[in-house]
This record gives structure tokens, sequence and C-alpha cells, in this order.
């Protein structure tokens, strides 16, 4: 390719909606275009990193014995009321009517029409087990989508179905896929790390996510360096923390004017934070009230108590609905609150001895709460999101925390989706059971971004080798000079023989300019024909990874690029 031909417009100044640097460098460098709000139109350089991240994809999951296949983006809502899943997925999903007034949705996933396909057609352990994925657009309506590729109403993804005839032949499907995406993220060189992770709307699963390490990452990670656990927040189990003994002392209710937060009234009654019981009040999408109970120090987490009450979405309570059940912002507790309210209290929490806790009275708080005897019938769970120096649940010693973009999941399903919708084979004995299910999927258009926002610089992209729309640009300094050009053209076909994915920058412009826009777009390796160095019959090359530059006689610049290429 010649730059001359290619389409990319670059900007010279970083738009002022793009918020994280792979949105920013998307945009400057010419890789995407927006459309509207979560939707982009990918222009070629864009699009030629995603077939390079596909490709690498197929790959792997053809060496597992993987089928591609491709199922409707445009799918029945009968399929997803059959499983349930219909309301599950609530304001997300984009739904329409056609003119016959039947109900369709845009495929957000795909666990629904692929476990139709094949109950109809698979009926034997025969023909198991069977692994089929497909690479296409997903569309979910983000409330606010953000940050470019990393959170779009319309994105790619590869998602992958595996059936299988029992747990064991499950356990198999779902140890190929963790390694063919350790793989797949190995070979397209990111530093990852599969963590534990929450189902989500797609089921109550053992599941890893692929976690790309970066500081703009949207998800908390937590990690051991003594041993290997790792996992997202929130899923992170936590042990219950055990105080010292102390005897009880009776409970009694104290004035505390306007102390509606926890530091406020720990620095009121002069007691440490973690003496103090926090309450945090939503509703879920039936309006029940779900009262949450944590250490003063310490934050509830929204995936456990959805998990916990079986709650669909959550919201922060409306002080009319708290009020009804017998609470009082600001100064709540279990102690007097209506039956018809859900409490959920932290193990923590219960271990607690003579504790300050709300009153549910305005400017009140009860002292010497001792929540074993005075909280009554509550719900007993672990609702607490970790934080950097708790116990590692495996081995004790403190977690660490960092930041990392979500590009790859694997979950087992187990028989969810196959019982919901009736999707048996006949065993070796001509017993119907249902088949066991694992699925597995790949953010391709969110791993193109998590590579920017783990590689970059204040002057551009640094693409892996692997997944570079080009692995290198020469550059001629000028493009008017016979001599450099017949060198740069000589050069442009040896690499293209030698199959390197390479681009001739034919442009008549400044070599500033030239350069400039190598760096923005992120090319690993940089070719410059110099008027200085054709008189030793030389040319220059540069590294984008760490700027190493070396001079090369022309004859063998092709086989040493090559050569480099392998580590870059």
């Amino acid at each position: 390719m010649r730059t001359s031909k290619l389409y990319a417009p670059t900007l010279r100044q970083t738009p002022a909606e793009a918020e994280v640097p792979s949105h920013q460098l998307m945009l400057r460098a010419g890789f995407i275009r927006k459309v509207a709000g979560g939707v982009y139109t990918y222009l070629p350089l864009a699009w030629r990193t995603l077939r390079k991240i596909e490709q690498i994809i197929r790959e792997e999951m053809d060496a597992k014995d993987g089928q591609e296949l491709a199922l409707p983006i445009l799918q029945p809502a009968e399929l997803w009321k059959e499983t349930g899943r219909w309301e599950v997925f609530g304001e997300e999903m984009f739904r329409l009517v056609d003119r016959h007034n039947r109900e369709f949705c845009l495929g957000p996933t795909h666990e629904e029409i692929i476990t139709d396909l094949v109950r109809n057609e698979v009926r034997s352990y025969k023909q198991l087990p069977l692994l089929l994925y497909q690479i296409q657009n997903k569309y979910r309506d983000e409330i606010r989508p953000r940050f470019g590729l990393m959170r779009g109403r319309e994105f790619i993804m590869k998602d992958g179905y595996s059936f299988d005839k029992d747990d064991a032949g499950l356990d198999k499907s779902y140890n190929d896929m963790y390694d063919a995406y350790t793989r797949i993220f190995n070979r397209c060189g990111l530093t990852f790390r599969p963590v534990e992770a929450d189902g989500g709307a797609i089921g109550n699963a053992t599941t890893h996510e692929f976690t790309v390490l970066a500081e703009t990452g949207e998800s908390d990670i937590v990690y051991c360096e003594n041993c290997d656990y790792a996992a997202n927040s929130e899923k992170s189990e936590l042990k219950t923390i055990i105080p010292p003994a102390e005897e009880e002392l009776p409970l009694e209710k104290v004035y505390t004017p306007h102390t509606k937060t926890i530091e406020a009234v720990a620095e009121y009654l002069n007691t440490p934070i973690e003496k103090n019981i926090k309450a945090v009040i939503f509703q879920n999408e039936k309006d029940q009230v779900i009262c949450a109970f944590v250490r003063g120090d310490h934050e509830v987490n929204d995936v456990k108590l959805q998990n916990v009450t079986g709650a669909i979405t959550l919201k922060m309570a409306e002080e009319s609905a708290i009020r009804a059940i017998g609470g009082v912002p600001g100064f709540m507790s279990p102690i007097g609150l209506s039956k018809d309210a859900i409490v959920v209290v932290d193990p923590t929490v219960m271990e607690m001895h003579n504790a300050v806790c709300g009153a549910n009275e305005e400017d009140h708080h009860y002292k010497n709460a001792n929540p074993k005897r005075d909280f009554g019938d509550v719900i007993v769970a672990d609702i607490r999101l970790i934080q950097a120096g708790d116990p590692c649940p495996h081995c004790g010693q403190p977690v660490k925390m960092t930041h990392g973009i979500e590009v790859g999941q694997v979950f087992k399903l187990g028989t969810k989706y196959s019982k919901a919708l009736g999707a048996t084979f006949l065993d070796e004995n001509g017993k119907e059971k249902p088949l066991i299910m694992g699925c597995y999927g790949i953010g391709v258009s969110r791993t193109m971004a998590a590579a920017i926002e783990q590689f970059h610089d204040e002057h551009g992209i640094i693409w892996p080798a692997a997944i570079a729309p080009f692995e290198v640009v020469i550059v001629p300094i000028s493009a008017k000079d016979a001599a450099q050009m017949e060198v740069a053209e000589k050069l442009y076909a040896q690499m293209k023989q030698a199959g390197i994915d390479v681009l001739l920058d034919d442009r008549k412009e400044r070599a500033g300019v030239k350069f400039k826009d190598a760096d923005l777009i992120g090319y690993p390796v940089r070719i410059t024909v110099s008027p200085k160095l054709l008189d030793a019959q030389q040319v220059e090359i540069k590294v984008r990874k760490n700027g190493e530059t070396i001079n090369v006689n022309i004859d063998e610049c092709s086989a040493k690029v090559k050569d480099m290429l392998q580590n870059l």
C-alpha cells in the first residue's frame, strides 16, 4: 500500500469529546469517525487491525476444533422469553416490532439462538462435544456510551459456545478455551491477567475475565503476589473480620444532630470509623427497598448485593420509600425497620461489638449495638467491596489492586439455557439428558482499543507488530528525489516479497509531517531513506516501541526488519 492512496485522515488537535487515550488517538490517527453516541465507522487502518485480531482468534479457535458460523443479529423475543431473559437485560436491549407486530431484539449476545439451533439438530452423545463460534456485531443500548470503542452501542465480538455430555466434558472445553484465550492475547502482544469474575446477566456461572492491565481501565482488579489469586473486585470473596471479644453493653439511644454521614457521627461521638455501621439503601426493579449494612470503613458491593437478593437492577432508594419502611435517611439501622424491607448485613458487621448505628429517628443513633443481639431476622451475606490490603481469600496475605480493561470472558453455563429451552440429547444408555454448555466471548473492537490504552506515548500509538495496521512504513525524506524513491521502491518490493506488511509513504510532504504521522499511527518499524545515508548504501531503521535506531545496508534491510518484527 502507498500512503498517497491510503484513506487515513489524521488530526493535529484532540477532539474535545475524547476522554481516554484510545478514543483520542483513534480519532487523531484516522482509525474511526463518530456517527452517533456509541456508534462509529471503522476507517481502513482500524479495519486492518481488527482483521488481524480476528485472524488470530480464528486460528486459535480452529486449533481447538472450533467451527465458525454466522447467527442472525435480529432475534425473536419468544426465545428470550423461554429463558426468562427478555426482562433481565432490561433497557440495555434494543427492541423492535415488525409490521406484523412481532417482537424482536438486536442481539446483545447469542445464547438463546445457538441453543435453539443445537436443540433442533443434536440428538445423540455421538455428536458431542461441539464447539461453535462466530465474529459479528453486537448491540447494547448503553445508558451512557463513552470512551470511544470501550463502551459503545455497536461493537464487534467473537462469541463461542460449547456443548458437552457431562461436567467432565465441560471442564475440558472450558480449559481449552482458557488456553486458547491465553494464546490469543499473548499473540496480540498484550499484558493481561485472567481473573475470577461475576457471571452477570449471562448466568450465575463459573467464569474468568481476561483483563488487559491499563491505568485507564474501568475494572478494579485485585491480586495476590503470594499466590496466584486474581479477581475482579466485584467477584472477590472476603473473609469475615473477627474483632477482639468485648463485654456487651446495654443499647443506648443518643442525640446526634446533623450527623447523616459515617464520618460526621464518628467525629461527634469520638468513635473510630470501624466501630460504626454504614447503611446504603437501594430499590430494586420491583421498587422493593433493600437495606445493605457494612462496617463504617467498608463499601457495599452492588454486584454481590444483586446476587444475594436476586435483584435485576438496583437504584438508590427514594426518601419516601425509605420512610415507608420506618427508616430515616442518614440515621438507618436494621433495628425497628418494617418487615417489608429486605435487610442484608455483611458478616463482619454481625461480629461487631458495642457499635454505633442509626436509630431510625431524626438526629439519633444507637450506641452499644451488638448485631447478633439487636438486629433480629436479617439476611447475612458477604456484600463488601474488597480493598487493597484486605487478606487474600486463598492465602491470607494482603492483596493489591490495579486497573484493567475486560477484553474476554469464559463461562461455565452448565444447563441454565439447555434446560430452559429443552435442548437435550440421548446418552450411551438411551436416556435423555440436558446438554452441558459453556460460553466464551472476546470483544474484538474493545481489544483494539485496549491495546492502545496499554501502548501509547505523547506522540501516538505504539502497536504490537502482530496487530499493527502495517508493520513497517518506508519514509523517503523527499519523494521528489529520484534516487531516494528508487531505493524506497526497491525496499518496498523486497519486503512485500518477504511477507512483511509494508506501507510506502510516497507523499510529497515535508519529512517532519511524515515522521509525525508515522509516530501518531504507531507503525512498529520506520525505515528512513535519506540522502546522507544513500552514499554509504544504507538506510535508517527506527523502532517505535523504544526509539532505538540503527543504520543497515540496503541489501540487508529486509532480512533485518523481518528478524526485528519477531520481538515487537
